[in-house]
């Protein structure tokens, strides 16, 4: 059986039904990019290779309990749980990754891909100017620390301590930032994809 023939829905099904070896293709099919998108967010070699390990640990577990359903969706899938297992990394570093996809900031993901080619630059920029302008039209306090937590990467006990608020106001400021963020995206469907 030759991998490059066999497609990632067959390994899959292959693996279910108990053929050990279809899980090592799908693993050296995929090892390198997954291992560079996880590499590009936390920068250390073993720190990478700890999460890539956590993550097929996670495809296995679901995979054997039965509850894989990706239909032909196993690449993405998998990048799936290797971002939430950075961001989960991240989380118990009180850090934040070099993304914010956390749900609340889907709307930045966009911006932090660094493995992109020119025309999907073009798009990225063009994003990043349409987010941009739609920043500017927030009122001052909320653009305020968007800015901070987006831009320069400030924590909210940063961002605290520089505009003089609560925590707690920094974040309600934040949370609103994003709400109507959203409603400018909703009102004016602007697409913010790649």
């Amino acid at each position: 059986m030759k991998s490059v023939l066999v497609t990632d829905a067959t390994l899959v099904s292959n693996y279910i039904k108990g053929d050990e070896k279809s899980l090592a293709m799908l693993i050296a099919r995929h090892k390198q990019r997954i291992y560079s998108f996880i590499y590009s967010k936390v920068y250390d070699r073993d720190i990478s290779e700890d999460i890539f390990q956590d993550t097929f640990i996670k495809v296995i577990k679901t995979l054997k309990k039965g509850k894989y359903n990706e239909e032909g969706k196993f690449l993405p899938w998998v990048m799936r749980i290797a971002h939430n297992l950075v961001i989960d990394h991240f989380r118990r570093n009180n850090r934040m990754p070099k993304f914010d996809n956390t749900g609340e900031f889907s709307i930045f993901s966009v911006l932090s891909d660094n493995s992109l080619n020119a025309e999907k630059q073009m798009v990225r920029d063009q994003v990043n100017r349409d987010v941009k302008r739609i920043i500017e039209e927030l009122p001052e306090d909320q653009k305020e620390v968007l800015k901070m937590r987006i831009y320069q990467e400030m924590s909210f006990k940063e961002i605290s301590e520089r505009t003089g608020v609560s925590i707690n106001t920094a974040l309600g400021r934040m949370r609103y930032a994003l709400i109507n963020l959203r409603k400018v995206i909703d009102t004016n469907n602007i697409v913010l994809t790649n």
